[in-house]
């Protein structure tokens, strides 16, 4: 064989070991949570999964993000479809849920509860997660917000996961990043939150991916 000839023999056998890892490479992140992440009012791009999504792609990650949101769920019905939901074995998650909890004044003790037994679940599949802190409306009484909005860090410590304190930070109760209800982000709104939560998401990734290395090199 000549030099010449070599070469690209040399190029395409290197190529057809270098793909498969690649493509191995390449990480699921599920966005677990209520109508905040499955994208309630918005179009088809517009959703936080979505936006998320193609910042990390621009930021040269190979990632999808699935959306695993379903509108209307509570800590508790999100705790009811999980084993549902794994089933798109996603190697990371980042969790976002207690919105609707609040809104309808739920105890802070069962949210916590449900919220805990979620994690406890993704952490016995060995997942990643990176828990977004919800904070409860200020027209509910200081005792209710109060006990809301501690159940987040508390679960973060108690887990050992990493914590991103408020999802809407900066987007809630704003009314040109929401939508007419006030509530739900437009596509305005979830920009700012994809911007916001950006560098906890490529800590996630980060974590991840070592764990996996972690993994390879033990096996």
């Amino acid at each position: 064989m000549t030099k010449t000839t070599f070469l690209p023999v040399f190029l395409c056998v290197a190529l057809l070991f270098t793909l498969p890892a690649l493509a191995q490479d390449r990480l699921q992140l599920m966005a677990y949570g209520d109508s905040l992440v499955h994208g309630y009012g918005l179009s088809d791009g517009d959703t936080f999964p979505d936006q998320l999504e193609s910042a990390l792609q621009d930021r040269g990650h190979q990632v999808d993000v699935l959306n695993a949101g379903n509108s209307g769920d509570t800590s508790r019905a999100g705790l009811s479809r999980v084993d549902w939901a794994l089933a798109d074995d996603p190697d990371a998650v980042i969790l976002v849920l207690g919105a609707n909890d609040a809104l309808r004044g739920l105890e802070p003790d069962a949210m916590e509860d449900n919220l805990s037994k979620l994690i406890t679940r993704f952490q016995e599949e060995e997942l990643p997660i990176l828990l977004a802190g919800m904070m409860a409306p200020r027209n509910m009484g200081q005792d209710y917000t109060e006990d809301f909005d501690a159940v987040f860090p508390r679960l973060a410590e108690k887990h050992d996961v990493l914590f991103y304190p408020f999802f809407l930070k900066d987007v809630a109760a704003e009314r040109d990043l929401n939508q007419d209800d006030g509530i739900h982000p437009n596509a305005e709104g979830v920009s700012v939150i994809v911007e916001n939560i950006l560098p906890k998401v490529e800590e996630l990734i980060e974590t991840t991916r070592s764990a996996s290395t972690d993994d390879d090199g033990a096996s």
